[in-house]
């Protein structure tokens, strides 16, 4: 099935009330949605663009962003969301690997966007705003507001959402309508979605928690969701009262504990708060109790996979842990030799399942080294069943995550390679190497930090550095802190020694603060 018409069936019959109010007080009925959803996907077929197609999106937040993602898939096409802080060098790569048909980009990038998307072979290139303006709606109003959803199978893919490396480029991991589909009929029962259900979205919508957990989550139950273009912890604490669920990264809680205004009574209404993107320290947990009485609902997943495990909605939530498997997705923890570690040994996490990605776009050979040869897809995350964290003895059948492999940084929710990150460094006038690595941060969980090697006798400038890679990268990528050093720790293969260099730092900052 469709995964539009999937979704559908979760629509009310009410077409007149509220599927989204806005921050500054817009209302679109589910009649608005499904109209405006109908002319994008009149307008896309009109294009005459071959079935699987994929339509390239970077553009603010918005409630039409969010129709644009639903006509994409009622039309047949592939949707492919793509990080508004990305800079030209990074879309540039995207959109050659991608060559997707359609790019829709805000207004304010047109010229170079455009200009990237055309020398790609891309036919068509439209704007669009989080003000209700672009060619994209002016092209729209000229089309019928009826569509029927075009038939698909459950393996056509209906997104690409592209997930860094620690080596080599971004990978476009293919997800098909099953995968995502099957996804959100699980959380859907799992969660406890109910009738009356209002959702607190402040998640960017070009991300897997924002688009294909929260906004999934209340199409298909036909749940209005209170839309606010971003983290604004004044605007959470005014709307909540006015909401039953909230999902959002460690960020979220830890800015509103820090706020005087946020109380048990601001509150009251809601029944359920999720976390997931980046760990959820044990004292953000315990603090969010004790304060509002409320325990936080930790989850894991990742972009490959959308939800893997959820701690439960009904049944004990242990900080520390990000609970049990959902249905229908198996979860192992295996050693170096693939076989299967005690309760409280820790080892690589694998997983099976309906969700499970397709595979990397144009990369076999990269899919085929993710999957064992039982066909388990290797998350790269480490961990263990049971154990002890923070706030006590953990069940046995509960996950917990102790690390990344791979070197992964996560900064506000967001992923961070420093693969990539090292290669823009270490193209830079004077830098001999560079290492990046991730260090504690009391608001975005870790922060990006570079340790630079400069050539012999060079002397570097550090702001001049941190300006250059903010013209080339996302600005959540951009190092926090570039400190200078002679050389880098490094083993006896020569390997640089990251653990050491995150602890030499983390202590030296530690002793400034």
């Amino acid at each position: 099935m469709n995964l539009y018409s999937l979704l559908e069936k979760g629509f009310p019959k009410d077409k007149k009330s509220c599927a989204i109010e806005t921050h500054d007080g817009l209302y679109y009925s589910w009649g608005d949605l499904e109209r405006a959803t109908n002319m994008m996907a009149n307008l896309l077929k009109d294009l005459q663009l071959p079935i699987g197609s994929r339509i390239a999106v970077q553009v603010e937040k918005s409630p039409e962003a969010l129709f644009l993602y639903l006509a994409t898939l009622k039309a047949g096409f592939v949707y492919l969301p793509l990080n508004t802080a990305y800079q030209a060098s990074e879309i540039e790569y995207f959109i050659e690997n991608a060559n997707p048909d359609v790019v829709v980009c805000s207004s304010k990038n047109f010229s170079w966007v455009s200009k990237i998307a055309f020398k790609a072979n891309t036919s068509h290139v439209f704007t669009l705003d989080d003000n209700r303006k672009g060619t994209l709606l002016d092209r729209s109003v000229f089309f019928g507001d009826k569509f029927k959803a075009v038939p698909r199978d459950d393996d056509d893919l209906a997104a690409i959402l592209y997930t860094s490396g620690t080596t080599g480029r971004s990978k476009g991991a293919m997800l098909t309508h099953r995968n995502l589909g099957s996804n959100a009929l699980v959380l859907k029962k799992f969660w406890g979605w109910k009738k009356g259900d209002v959702l607190l979205h402040a998640l960017p919508i070009f991300h897997v928690h924002g688009l294909f957990v929260a906004a999934h989550g209340a199409l298909i139950n036909g749940s209005k969701m209170i839309w606010l273009p971003r983290l604004d912890t004044a605007q959470l604490i005014q709307h909540m009262p006015q909401s039953t669920i909230m999902m959002g990264v460690p960020t979220f809680y830890v800015r509103l504990l820090a706020d005087k205004r946020f109380t048990k009574e601001v509150c009251k209404n809601m029944r359920l708060f999720i976390s997931g993107s980046a760990p959820l320290l044990t004292e953000t947990f315990t603090q969010f109790k004790k304060l509002t009485g409320q325990v936080i609902l930790e989850r894991y997943g990742m972009s490959e996979t959308i939800m893997l495990v959820s701690n439960p909605y009904k049944g004990d939530r242990v900080g520390g842990s990000v609970g049990v498997p959902l249905p229908g997705v198996k979860v192992r923890v295996v050693n170096e030799n693939n076989k299967t570690c005690d309760i409280n040994e820790i080892g690589d996490i694998q997983v099976k399942g309906p969700n499970i990605f397709k595979g990397y776009w144009q990369m076999p050979e990269k899919t085929a080294e993710e999957f064992t040869r039982d066909g388990w897809f290797k998350t790269g995350d480490v961990g263990r069943w049971g154990g002890v964290t923070n706030s006590g003895r953990v069940p046995k059948n509960y996950l917990c995550i102790v690390g990344r492999s791979k070197d992964l940084i996560i900064s506000g929710g967001y992923n961070v390679y420093p693969k990539e990150i090292e290669s823009f460094i270490d193209d830079m006038d004077g830098v001999d190497e560079s290492a990046v690595i991730g260090i504690p941060h009391p608001d975005f969980g870790e922060a990006v930090m570079a340790v630079v090697v400069p050539k012999d006798g060079v002397k570097l400038d550090v702001q001049k550095m941190i300006n250059t890679l903010k013209s080339q990268i996302a600005n959540f990528k951009v190092p926090k802190q570039i400190e200078i050093t002679l050389s880098l720790p490094r083993n006896a293969m020569g390997k640089v020694q990251k653990n050491v260099l995150r602890q030499q730092y983390v202590e030296t900052n530690s002793s400034k603060a």
